[in-house]
């Protein structure tokens, strides 16, 4: 009873350790002598619009206190504050590259934040606004806490907007999409940002329609403030072009452009300058109004440059065929250099010319890797090896090709007496080969161009032989990627994919000795088949590879949707040609082999809510299900969902929660028994960035169920009345560290509420190490 309470106690105070190490050392002890630490920041307003908020206007300070950890102690100043002064010594070195120093009151940095304050409050409409800084300091002179007291003035609001234009032509444009053009509304207030967001909004139009030298100089507004500061009459003006001293009549206006003729030139040198005009080619080719400059290889074809070219001889100059042109031709691998340039072709009638010319360069088409690691697996030593072949062009049109061969060996009994009969030999083979375009006949051309497409044809198998048994896995299928523009939408669609599992020799009692009235282990064990169809889709408004704290938007909102089926198409045949009345005990079967059928979908939302430059809220939601049906009674064991582990709810550990009340005790029988067929998982998580340091709290709350009532599956049945009493709950804590291109995530998870049969159902109250506690070490975010 003792022991248990003090490793309780323990626990608690590791936790209230972490939270108040900051507080727990003299905060002020590397501050030097007569100067204060900058403690607290204060920002107060007499704005009544709401239209400074705190967050924004703290954005705008570059004098900020040190940061702290779930809004209560400064972690980090904690950390540098156990350092000593010897800046040799590797303890001090340590607690300072983990730490930080310090934040120290500057009272010429205070001005220049209430200048920046100030500028702030005009930019968004206030007029004379006034920064008033106040300091206080502490009792003992060491610490001090500033107030910035905004008083904004009066907001300057749009009466009305007036706009002047050099031309009929450009005015024909504008008010053709006036309805998306126009921004500016009565009533606005007249902030500098939405001015700004104005012109380049109409400035980004125009050059949209041909006019290549529309730059956003061109477009300023005067405003008229007769009736006083509070209503603005707003003109929107269009300037003519800069141009030299003497400009002829035609260099006085601006001027549509079109495409006269488009130049690839494929063995483009970064460093043979800009004489790009006079560039030697050894092969030229016409194709479809394209002139291809070809060097000493054609290692693509005319049709694939064709295909990924949105710039056509004859059309209007468009910044948006521009973006796409650079677009799909990054997806081609083989290339490692794109660039375009534009020409000045003259005047043809009242529109310009501009020849355009599209610069490559190749990459390295071929490449071999290889790896070799040894294994050490519970005493059972072993060693493996992979080679991996990968063409990035493989029939001149920036094809992949990907090959690798991997094989494993171990031996079982630890020791190298049995390396023959007692050991696992592990072979496997994969090769992929994708295609950056649609491979379907029966997609318009137009259709495919619109698309961020590719098509992936795929093959693997792998032989598997150990003492009981000896097994072979072959897969194979094909899908179709493709995205909107932003990359923000992004679909996979599978018309085909199979996986068949065979069993050529086993020894006799294999099964019954490990699986005895297990129907989901004795699956994994026996020749099956599947073929499915499926779709999957995920959508962000988030842009891609940005972190939260970079992604340059307020909130962040993810969601991921999957579906598939299976054997319904060999199901429609057997049934026609091979009638079976009892499915259960005599299922279809292909080449003598039975196949599942179901139907699956899963989905989860992510929302992510900054709130501030440095913290976030992630709140996700998730659930899914699996039926069985037709030739099939129990989901394959591969397509089953699964509790707990690092992305689920972190106070157990991988597939050791659940079904519903179901009492795993982690052994192998009901390590394959803990699985289900719906899932529903919603977790919370806090996160704060210093640097490449991100501490997390946590609560995760979850489970899984069973749609039947299997007898190796006791308490695992979903009930409609009983499967809110069956949520897991568990909270907890994490460390990610953030490179940027990689996160490895610590996190240690604690049960609060636990539906296992036997098991105590609130830990929260009584934690125990031991019985409550599952640590992770993963990849990436959990969601």
């Amino acid at each position: 009873m003792m022991s248990a309470i003090r490793k309780s106690a323990l626990l608690h105070c590791m936790i209230t350790a972490m939270l108040l190490l900051g507080a727990s050392c003299s905060s002020t002890r590397h501050v030097p002598e007569g100067r204060q630490m900058l403690d607290k920041v204060r920002i107060i307003s007499t704005d009544t619009t709401k239209i400074l908020k705190e967050d924004k206007m703290h954005s705008y300070l570059r004098s900020k206190p040190n940061t702290k950890i779930f809004w209560l102690a400064k972690f980090r100043l904690g950390l540098y504050n156990l350092s000593g002064k010897n800046s040799k010594n590797w303890w001090n070195r340590a607690m300072r590259n983990m730490g930080e120093p310090p934040a120290l009151f500057d009272s010429t940095m205070m001005a220049v934040d209430a200048e920046q304050l100030k500028r702030a409050m005009v930019n968004v409409g206030f007029n004379r606004p006034q920064v008033e800084p106040i300091v206080s300091l502490s009792k003992n002179k060491k610490k001090a806490s500033v107030t910035y007291k905004l008083k904004p003035g009066k907001l300057s609001k749009v009466r009305s907007v007036s706009y002047i234009f050099p031309d009929s032509k450009i005015e024909k444009i504008i008010k053709e999409d006036s309805a998306n053009l126009y921004i500016l509304k009565p009533g606005m207030p007249v902030s500098t940002s939405l001015l700004e967001e104005q012109r380049s909004h109409i400035a980004l139009h125009l050059r949209q329609k041909g006019y290549y030298g529309m730059a956003n100089e061109s477009i300023t507004f005067s405003a008229d403030t007769t009736e006083g500061i509070r209503n603005v009459d707003l003109t929107m003006i269009i300037h003519p072009p800069r141009v030299k001293e003497s400009p002829t009549d035609r260099e006085r206006r601006h001027h549509q452009y079109r495409i006269r003729r488009v130049i690839f030139i494929t063995d483009y040198k970064t460093d043979s300058g800009d004489n790009i005009v006079n560039y030697q080619a050894q092969d030229t080719v016409e194709y479809r109004g394209v002139t291809i400059l070809y060097g000493k290889k054609q290692y693509l074809k005319p049709s694939i440059l064709f295909d990924n070219c949105y710039l056509q001889p004859g059309n209007l100059y468009s910044l948006k065929d521009v973006t796409d042109t650079y677009n799909a031709l990054g997806r081609l691998t083989i290339l490692q250099f794109i660039n375009i340039r534009f020409i000045n072709a003259g005047f043809e009638g009242d529109e310009g010319q501009l020849d355009a010319y599209i610069l490559l360069s190749p990459a390295k088409q071929r490449s071999l890797s290889a790896e070799l690691e040894g294994t050490n697996s519970n005493l059972d030593l072993g060693v493996g090896g992979a080679v991996t072949y990968t063409n990035s062009n493989l029939a001149q049109g920036s094809q992949v090709l990907s090959v690798k061969v991997k094989t494993a060996y171990e031996s079982l009994s630890g020791g190298f007496s049995d390396l023959i009969h007692n050991r696992l030999l592990e072979t496997s083979g994969e090769a992929t080969i994708n295609f950056p375009q649609f491979l379907a006949p029966f997609l318009s051309n137009s259709f495919k161009k619109k698309m961020r497409a590719s098509t992936e044809f795929n093959i693997s198998g792998n032989y598997q032989e150990r003492p009981e048994y000896t097994r072979i896995i072959f897969m194979s299928g094909y899908n179709y990627k493709w995205s909107d523009r932003k990359g923000m939408k992004r679909h996979l669609f599978t018309p085909l994919d199979i996986n068949y599992v065979y069993l050529p020799e086993s020894t006799n009692d294999f099964l019954d000795q490990i699986a005895p009235g297990n129907p989901l282990l004795r699956y994994s064990y026996e020749d099956h088949f599947i073929v499915r169809l499926g779709y999957r889709y995920n959508y962000t408004n988030k842009p891609l590879d940005r972190p939260w704290d970079k992604a340059g938007i307020e909130n962040i909102h993810t969601a991921k949707f999957n579906a598939e089926i299976a054997g319904n198409a060999l199901f429609a045949f057997n049934s026609i040609f091979n009638y079976r009345a009892d499915h259960d005990q005599n299922p279809y079967r292909v080449f003598g082999i039975p196949y599942s059928q179901y139907a699956r979908a899963d989905g989860e939302y992510t929302y992510i809510r900054v709130l501030g430059s440095r913290s976030c809220l992630a709140m996700h939601v998730g659930g899914g299900i699996g039926i069985p049906y037709g030739n099939s009674t129990i989901l394959p064991f591969e397509k089953r969902f699964f509790g707990g582990g690092a992305n689920g709810v972190r106070g157990w550990q991988v597939r050791t929660l659940g079904p519903g009340t179901f009492p795993g005790d982690n052994k192998m029988l009901n390590f394959m028994n803990q699985c289900g067929d719906i899932r529903m998982i919603s977790n919370i998580e806090y996160r704060i960035r210093w640097g490449m340091f991100e501490p997390a709290a946590f609560i995760d709350a979850g489970n899984i169920w069973t749609i039947k009532d299997y007898s190796n599956q006791p308490g695992g049945l979903f009930k409609f009345d009983t499967f809110y009493k069956q949520i897991a709950v568990a909270y907890g804590a994490g460390i990610r560290l953030n490179w940027d291109v990689a996160i490895l995530r610590f996190d240690v998870g604690f049960k609060a509420h636990n539906p296992a049969q036997g098991a105590i159902k609130w830990p929260i109250l009584h934690p125990k190490w031991g019985r409550d506690a599952a640590v992770h070490l993963a990849v990436s975010y959990p969601f």
